[in-house]
């Protein structure tokens, strides 16, 4: 039997809305330390969103292209994952994890056939691989801004190769992205969103809801 699809929700910004994510099933959230995004939370904030979490659920800090100051900062604070969602090289993001001691996660932005090559350079350096929209020409900061990629360039992927799956995922299209990507994870931000970094408490509740009625597709056992 298949293991059941890990669901992330990212970007959450304040206690009630953590205390609502982990009351709707969800099995990890994320917390964004990147000033450009409306998602930001200070080091202050992070803290304690943190300590709020733990042994409730997996905690993640997405970090972009960051510097060495910014990942002890981040790492001293013992998030269980530290999510890498810049122009991280496979070296950078194996420097990154050994000096921090915790987890990475490495974000690859999704648009082509040739971008699906290079997935697999993180495989090693990496301890989880999300994949997600490349954004659009001229965007002031990464991820797919809300706008699904093409799932069926994945199919050129290595069928044993876990990963997790983002970019534009709704509460009414997940199902789809389960059946027909079989991720070991998904990963919604904008889509359970009513405005860029409002997060709706029903939208997330519908989000679990939605993937725990999905039925597991590439690869699945």
């Amino acid at each position: 039997m298949a293991d059941p699809v890990l669901v992330k929700i990212c970007g959450i910004k304040t206690l009630p809305l953590l205390d609502a994510t982990i009351a709707a099933g969800a099995d990890m959230v994320g917390f964004v330390h990147f000033a450009r995004s409306p998602r930001h939370v200070d080091i202050e904030t992070l803290q304690m969103l943190i300590s709020e979490a733990r042994g409730r659920i997996e905690t993640c800090v997405l970090l972009v292209n960051p510097d060495n100051s910014c990942v002890m900062e981040v790492a001293a604070l013992s998030p269980d994952w530290i999510q890498l969602h810049g122009p991280e090289t496979p070296h950078r993001v194996d420097s990154i994890r050994e000096a921090a001691g915790i987890a990475v996660m490495k974000a690859i932005p999704i648009g082509s056939a040739e971008d699906v090559a290079g997935v697999a350079a993180f495989a090693e350096s990496a301890d989880r691989l999300l994949l997600d929209a490349k954004p659009p020409k001229g965007a002031d900061r990464p991820g797919g801004l809300g706008t699904p990629f093409d799932w069926s360039l994945l199919e050129a992927l290595d069928p044993g190769l876990a990963f997790m799956l983002s970019g534009g995922l709704t509460p009414e299209t997940v199902q789809d992205a389960i059946r027909r990507v079989g991720p070991m994870g998904v990963d919604v931000s904008s889509g359970v969103e009513t405005a860029p970094g409002v997060k709706d408490e029903g939208l997330i509740r519908a989000f679990v809801s939605a993937v725990r009625g999905a039925e597991p597709g590439r690869g699945a056992a």
